[in-house]
Order: C-alpha cells, then sequence, then structure tokens
C-alpha cells in the first residue's frame, strides 16, 4: 500500500494528502446532506426521531447524505421515502447551510406530500423510531437533532405560506457552521 505524506502539492495552497510514490492527490472535500422541511396542507411539518448515532432519540427531518449518481432533488426524494416512508414533491431550495467543523454542506428544500394520495401518508422508516406531523408551537424545540434542523424550520417559518426567495443560510451567530449540536439549548423563536 502506498505511504501518504502531507504537503503542499505543485500550483495549490493548502496541504493535502499525496501520494509518496507517484504524486497522486487525496483531496478530501465536504460531504453533501439532502433534506427537506414537508409541510402537510394544514401547516404541520413532518419530523423523525432518530434510530441511529449520532443523536439517537432525538427529533429531525428527513434528511441524509447524497450519494453519487443523484441530484440533490432525487437525494431529498429518497431520504425522505427512507426516513418517513413518504413520497414527496419538492416546492424548491429552502437552504443551504455550510456545518465546516465536520466537513458538509446541507441542502435543505421545501417539500409537501405528493399529490393524489389521500392525506398525508407517512410512517417510521428503518433509521426512524417514530415520525409525526407537528404544528409550529408543539415542535420538540429542546429535543431537535442538530443546528441545521433548527435553522431550516425558522426559514420555513419566516416564509409561510409565501413564495420562495433566496435560500436562507447559515445565521449571523454561526456563520461557519462550528456550533455542536446540545452545546447550547436548542431554541426556536415563536
Amino acid at each position: 500500500m502506498p505511504e501518504f505524506v502531507r504537503r503542499i502539492p505543485e500550483g495549490d495552497n493548502r496541504e493535502r494528502e499525496v501520494c509518496a510514490e507517484c504524486g497522486h492527490v487525496a483531496y478530501q472535500n465536504p460531504k453533501i446532506v439532502v433534506g427537506s422541511v414537508v409541510a402537510a396542507d394544514d401547516g404541520r411539518v413532518l419530523l423523525c426521531r432518530r434510530a441511529i448515532e449520532p443523536r439517537y432519540g432525538f427529533w429531525t427531518l428527513p434528511a441524509g447524505f447524497l450519494e453519487l449518481g443523484e441530484t440533490v432533488e432525487e437525494g431529498a426524494k429518497r431520504e425522505a421515502f427512507e426516513e418517513a416512508q413518504a413520497r414527496i414533491q419538492i416546492d424548491g431550495i429552502l437552504g443551504v447551510f455550510s456545518i465546516s467543523r465536520i466537513g458538509q454542506v446541507h441542502m435543505m428544500f421545501l417539500a409537501r406530500f405528493a399529490p393524489g394520495q389521500d392525506g398525508p401518508l407517512f410512517a417510521a422508516g428503518d433509521e426512524s423510531l417514530e415520525v409525526a406531523l407537528f404544528p409550529w408551537e408543539r415542535i420538540p424545540r429542546n429535543e431537535l437533532a442538530f443546528p441545521t434542523v433548527r435553522w431550516a424550520l425558522e426559514a420555513w417559518r419566516r416564509i409561510g405560506a409565501g413564495t420562495l426567495g433566496v435560500p436562507a443560510s447559515n445565521p449571523a451567530e454561526d456563520p461557519r457552521g462550528t456550533s455542536r449540536a446540545g452545546a447550547r439549548p436548542v431554541e426556536i423563536s415563536s
């Protein structure tokens, strides 16, 4: 197995892992997480209680890592089905959030349950203990798994039934996404 060393490759300005034998650069780039705020016609939002780590037992939006060969929209739809057995229709990008401390970019969509169903259909998938629809005032704010869940829900609340404009981004108090979940109480403004 070739040995990799840390050095700045020619023409670059960052230290990287480089193969000592052939010079191949092993780039490490952020991972993309895709998900959605799925709103029912009555204004309730779909949340999933996590059955996996990290943050087992905490509530989240249906979201997960984008797979190779998927568009971001396909990934968000797949995650909604895997985690909540929900078929969704995407309305647009709600927010793009940078989590630099763990090398992730979260793309959150605004979505609704797919038409042609008798009301919202959903059930817990393999990665969820339970799923439920919550009105804004009953969202379990102190049990949200990640800061981006709170940020996406706040962006959804701001637009209400309005049209999507420029996607939301990191809040001013955490522009690089360096805060950890659970480091401070998770609050969503009322």
